[in-house]
């Protein structure tokens, strides 16, 4: 969604992406990157949850996971049978080799355990894998060469991993951006509840909604999500995807200016003017204004790594690139599309895609596609430097969220922060 929904960015919702590694959490889990995570201390339990529904968080594919808890813990097999048991504290690892699961015991002895295990404890106790925490019980699936780990998880609770990793670690005047953060967030998991055609239905990741279960968690957002307890954004009488993103740069856009999808009504550009100024709620983001430059062997070494994904090329090597130009720009004033002309041809990137064709050398995504370019070229027409100017962080479309920060900043409560980035919604319990 960090700022993060970029979970993918063509569907609504951020995001954006790649299984759960700590270095991909860390840069794209949306305000995640503006704050570390509080350290590891005693777990506070549960908040009562008037609602038994469970999010299936798929943590990613595990070599080795190794498995413990807080609690007297058992891993079951399919048919209900206990394969393993062990104390608070007490750690077993596991293996998968051609869909079949080995527990390894702490002697070094193995023994084939099934397919498919549930990892829980009894009472409050929460479960541990590779040192993170998570709540409710882990199943553990086996697969060719590695484990795929799937977090099932009350979704009051569930929240609890995501606010602060899409939010950051806020203050006690930012609460309302807390409270919409958890709305739009709770919005986000529900419509996605049920997936019948995979194992999981959400991912740990901004290709849905970072999540980093316990270790996450602190007394602020805890709060801000206690407080809207099964509170959703409707549209119709219907639960909306409601996608978010870190900072628009001075307009939010709509959905057809970044993705191949129909706009949606409650999807309005909308601007993050503060009313009588010429500054915006979200000029406090550390990306509001941002610059990113290339040598012309840097970015043609990354096109002829990224193009092929998003435009029509061939086998051959894309060439050294000799010009990048802007095709239009959105009614938001972002890029519709480039052109990037090189030896071999010119090919046509739009919205979004941007992107992820115009990485920096380490693969970071492009800040926005809100940026204006500087081209140089060299003396044999080969390009020479490219640097871009740009505003903004993120997709674009929907919730900005630290234009949320700024405006909870200026005493506006959730429902108008919400109500304003999702014009025509309304705030309901959804259970």
């Amino acid at each position: 969604m960090h700022v993060r929904r970029e979970r993918q960015s063509r569907r609504l919702v951020a995001l954006v992406h790649t299984a759960r590694e700590g270095l991909v959490i860390a840069l794209l889990g949306g305000l995640a990157c503006t704050s570390s995570s509080p350290p590891k201390a005693a777990v506070p339990p549960t908040p009562r949850t008037a609602d038994g529904r469970i999010a299936r968080v798929s943590l990613g594919q595990i070599a080795s996971p190794v498995i413990t808890a807080t609690a007297a813990w058992r891993l079951v097999d399919d048919a209900g049978k206990a394969v393993a048991r062990g104390d608070a504290g007490e750690r077993r690892s596991l293996n998968s080799a051609g869909g079949v699961l080995r527990v390894i015991e702490q002697g070094g002895a193995s023994r084939v355990a099934g397919s498919r295990l549930v990892l829980s404890t009894d009472g409050a106790g929460v479960v541990s894998i590779n040192g993170r925490r998570y709540r409710g019980d882990v199943s553990l699936i086996a697969g060719d060469s590695a484990v795929s780990v799937i977090n099932r998880v009350a979704v009051e609770a569930y929240l609890r991993g995501v606010v602060p990793r899409e939010l950051g670690v806020r203050g006690p005047s930012e609460r309302a951006a807390l409270e919409a953060q958890a709305v739009a967030a709770r919005s986000y998991a529900v419509t996605r509840l049920g997936n019948a055609s995979r194992p999981y239905d959400l991912v740990a990741t901004t290709s849905d909604q970072v999540y980093g279960g316990v270790d996450a968690e602190n007394a602020l957002a805890d709060a801000a999500i206690v407080a809207t307890e099964g509170l959703v954004l409707m549209y119709e009488g219907r639960v909306v995807s409601a996608p978010y993103f870190s900072t628009c740069g001075g307009s939010s856009a709509e959905p057809s200016e970044l993705w191949r999808s129909r706009n949606e009504p409650f999807l309005k550009r909308v601007s993050d003017q503060i009313p009588g100024s010429d500054r915006y709620y979200c000029d406090i983001a550390p990306r509001f204004r941002w610059e990113r430059a290339w040598r012309g062997d840097t970015l043609t070494a990354v096109v002829e790594r990224y193009l092929r994904n998003y435009a029509q090329v061939g086998q051959e090597a894309v060439g050294s690139v000799r010009r990048i130009s802007v095709d239009g720009r959105t009614p938001s004033g972002r890029v519709a599309a480039i052109v990037v002309e090189t030896e071999r041809g010119q090919y046509r990137v739009q919205g979004n895609d941007i992107r992820y064709v115009l990485r920096s050398p380490g693969g970071e995504l492009l800040n926005s596609t809100y940026f204006s370019p500087e081209v140089v070229q060299a003396a044999d027409g080969r390009l020479a430097r490219l640097t871009l100017r740009g505003l903004g962080y993120g997709h674009g479309v929907g919730m900005c969220q630290w234009g949320a920060i700024g405006r909870a900043r200026a005493g506006q409560d959730f429902r108008t922060i919400l109500r304003t980035y999702f014009p025509g919604t309304t705030v309901a319990r959804a259970y």
